[in-house]
């Protein structure tokens, strides 16, 4: 039986009145909306430090919680696709979004900015698997690459675009116009969601098993938070709170796997890792997202540090590797429902390692041109690899099992991406740490000096993790359709 008509006939049959153009619209404008306010406001904290009397570290909530909110919410988010039709998830992601970005926008205080954040972050954990699972649910496996690939291009432009559009509004307007731009787009897509979205998702009501709920929360949540505050923090990993949250994360985490093998309908059913492509992918996707993660943090901090680079320089750097990352996600997306997945994940591993290793030699003098085709051409190798392992793992798990699959992919990307900034940063400052070491009143040119051996040793790790995604890209294969494959005992 051929997959598309299979699918289609599915759909038809289940869904008669599905459009399925207007309904990825809608579902692409609020998920653009809600992962472009994950990076908008990193440019404007100074700026809202100064409005409103608060300290660095206080400010650094408005952008940690949202990161914490989401990885502790996506990983339940298979219940919520499970237990509600789409039409109200999607409903209550943009309301809860839009709520929010009023909230934020008119906020007296920081108390009710960061009440703001929050709400925001609960619609946003909901939105982001939804859209997974319904590109799933209406798009044939043959097709999903492309369809996989505007997300990719949502999930990479507009964290590429954030930091630009707030540097423009902060320098013009208050950083509240950050969030009152946002108002009428969320308002437009919520609006349309009410009007022409339709049910694609199955409804299965099943329990809520209170404890793992518990359970993730405090794992993923307790990861997030560790490795996200020994990245921003001084101590690092050394700091009593960040050794605490990773503890309890750890344990909890350990905890909620061996209950959910226990169950007979787990929270989120963990046995997607039996499957084989979409384990390889889950890692293959991890130690991607690590390194570039990293890189975007890493990377600002040397060019303005020891390249002597401005903050505007370094931005407009950054930003053609994002808008060419977004921009070939479709075509790569395309490519794969073509070729399969190894023609563009074994070259476009190789180009990650060899751009990573070019890193190393990027040293005080180079010319600005240099530093902005190797990024190119590093957020190439990552569109190369991102959604097309992604999907070709998603495509190899039967139908009841896609909740939990997007699930517990949207959650180790977020996790992994926290991994990757502590884990580079504490690499980056060791390094440092190291090459002063004896030296009581160090120089300009020996400061320099120390934090391009830190961040050498740091590009080094990544080149090392590159190594790993190489090795990975040679044994991943073309998932069959998930109707055709014989489920992993």
């Amino acid at each position: 039986m051929a997959v598309a008509s299979s699918s289609e006939a599915t759909i038809h049959q289940n869904f008669p009145d599905v459009k399925v153009v207007p309904l990825l619209a809608v579902l692409l404008s609020g998920a653009f909306v809600a992962i472009l306010n994950e990076t908008i406001l990193n440019v404007a904290l100074q700026a809202i430090m100064g409005d409103l009397g608060i300290a660095s570290s206080t400010a650094q909530w408005l952008v940690t919680s949202y990161m914490l909110v989401i990885g502790t919410l996506i990983p339940v988010s298979a219940y919520f696709i499970q237990r509600f039709t789409t039409r109200q998830l999607f409903i209550t992601a943009m309301g809860l979004f839009t709520l929010g970005t009023v909230i934020a926008g008119i906020s007296p205080t920081f108390s009710v900015l960061l009440i703001g954040r929050l709400t925001q972050a609960f619609g946003t954990a909901i939105m982001i698997p939804l859209l997974f699972n319904v590109i799933l649910a209406v798009i044939p496996v043959k097709k999903r690459g492309a369809a996989m690939g505007m997300i990719g291009l949502v999930i990479m432009f507009a964290p590429a675009v954030g930091p630009t559009v707030s540097g423009v509004i902060i320098e013009t307007l208050s950083w509240r116009w950050l969030f009152y731009l946002i108002i009428p787009i969320s308002l437009m897509s919520l609006l349309f969601g009410v009007f022409l979205l339709k049910n694609v998702t199955r409804v299965t009501r099943p329990k809520l098993d209170l404890p793992s709920f518990l359970l993730s929360t405090l794992g993923f949540g307790g990861i997030v938070f560790g490795f996200s505050s020994a990245g921003e923090g001084e101590a690092g990993f050394t700091d009593p709170m960040v050794m605490i949250a990773l503890v309890i994360g750890f344990v909890c985490l350990g905890l909620f796997a061996w209950r959910q093998f226990k169950m007979d309908e787990p929270l989120l059913d963990i046995r997607v890792l039996r499957y084989r492509n979409f384990a390889l992918a889950i890692v293959m996707v991890m130690m991607v997202m690590m390194t570039m993660f990293a890189m975007m943090l890493v990377l600002p901090m040397y060019m303005q540090t020891a390249l002597l680079f401005s903050a505007v320089v370094t931005g407009l750097i950054m930003l053609p590797g994002g808008l060419v990352n977004g921009a070939l996600s479709p075509v790569m997306g395309r490519i794969f429902d073509k070729v399969g997945p190894r023609p563009i994940l074994i070259p476009g591993a190789i180009l990650l390692l060899g751009t990573v290793f070019s890193f190393r030699f990027m040293t005080p003098g180079v010319d600005v041109w240099i530093v902005v085709i190797q990024y190119m051409v590093l957020m190439v190798s990552v569109a190369m690899i991102l959604m097309p392992a992604q999907t070709n793992g998603l495509n190899q798990l039967p139908e009841k099992l896609y909740p939990h699959g997007t699930a517990i992919a949207n959650t180790l990307m977020q996790v992994s991406g926290a991994i990757g900034a502590a884990l580079f940063i504490s690499i980056m400052e060791n390094g440092r740490t190291n090459a002063l070491a004896g030296i009581d009143s160090p120089t300009p040119e020996q400061q320099i000096a120390a934090v391009t051996v830190g961040s050498q040793q740091s590009f080094f790790t990544g080149f090392l993790i590159a190594c790993v995604v190489v090795v990975i890209a040679l044994f991943v294969k073309r998932s069959r359709p998930a109707d055709e494959v014989k489920e992993p005992s």
